[in-house]
């Protein structure tokens, strides 16, 4: 097995939002690395703060506290390193499917690719999540899933240091979603890109993660653990479905999200704090 280079480091990320009553820590403490390569997902509960590290990571939002380094740099803007599939497709309708993916390469590779390279290098990322064939329709005539493959495509074709996609398939149908999930692994596994997704889906962590990092319940959310997915690729689905370690990887999961949360129980916390201030009322009538 080929050594990963450690190329992404989170370090003790926080951010605070202002509201009318106050600051809102979303985020404190966040910390974790990502070794080139590697396909890691982050999940949690809605409001967990996952699609805020994502967007921290993509220098969409600034930290309050802590930073991002990739590659030896830190992030501090947004950068065509650093590329973002969103659940929405986000393709511009008045565009062919070619034209989409020839505008971000247009723009990172200006001055660096001549005409005949870029048209090259479009149809190149178009063959690999198969939408060469629909490359002169417009995004309203071609299916959900198809739409996804061609905001994939857009992203390959700027060659990121790492892709982020933001539940880039909980729109889909369930055989859509499948064949997408496929399609993604044979792409990473080709081009050995690094993917951070961010999911709810159990499933779909263990599937296709090398690395799952599990987020605690906000406010003032933290990674609340790390599990490393030590299942050999190519993965097909049917067959992990049977396998004891996917389930083993599988119940780790969902015994941090429903069983503990991922947090300290709130209910103990208040219970905790009544059965200490009741101690101290005891001690004090003692004393």
């Amino acid at each position: 097995m080929s050594i990963k280079k450690k190329f992404l480091e989170i370090s003790k990320v926080g951010i605070e939002f202002p509201t009318p009553n106050g600051p809102f820590c979303a985020l404190k403490d966040v910390d974790f690395t990502i070794n080139e390569g590697e396909f890691v997902s982050i999940i949690g509960h809605s409001g967990c703060g996952k699609s805020t590290v994502l967007n921290i990571i993509a220098g969409l939002y600034q930290a309050t506290s802590g930073g991002v380094i990739l590659d030896g740099k830190e992030v501090d803007e947004p950068g065509p390193d650093r590329a973002v599939v969103f659940q929405s497709h986000a393709l511009m309708p008045w565009l062919t499917v070619y034209e989409n993916v020839a505008l971000g390469v247009e723009q990172v590779f200006k001055g660096k690719k001549t005409k005949s390279e870029i048209k090259e290098w479009v149809e190149h990322n178009l063959r690999l999540v198969k939408m060469d064939h629909a490359m002169n329709k417009k995004p309203a005539e071609i299916s959900g899933g198809m739409k996804q493959r061609v905001g994939i495509a857009r992203c390959l074709a700027m060659q990121p240091k790492v892709m982020l996609m933001d539940e880039p398939f909980g729109a889909l149908d369930a055989l859509t979603r499948a064949n997408l999930q496929d399609s993604v692994m044979q792409i990473q596994k080709e081009l050995n890109t690094t993917i951070i997704l961010i999911t709810h889906d159990v499933d779909e962590a263990v599937l296709m993660s090398d690395k799952i990092i599990m987020m605690a319940n906000g406010p003032a959310a933290r990674v609340g653990e790390i599990l490393e997915v030590d299942l050999d690729r190519p993965r097909e689905r049917v067959a992990l479905s049977k396998s004891d370690q996917f389930n083993q990887y599988r119940q780790q999961v969902l015994s941090f999200l429903y069983e503990r949360k991922g947090v300290v129980d709130i209910e103990d916390e208040k219970r905790k704090r009544t059965i200490e201030s009741d101690d101290t009322i005891d001690k004090d009538k003692i004393a």
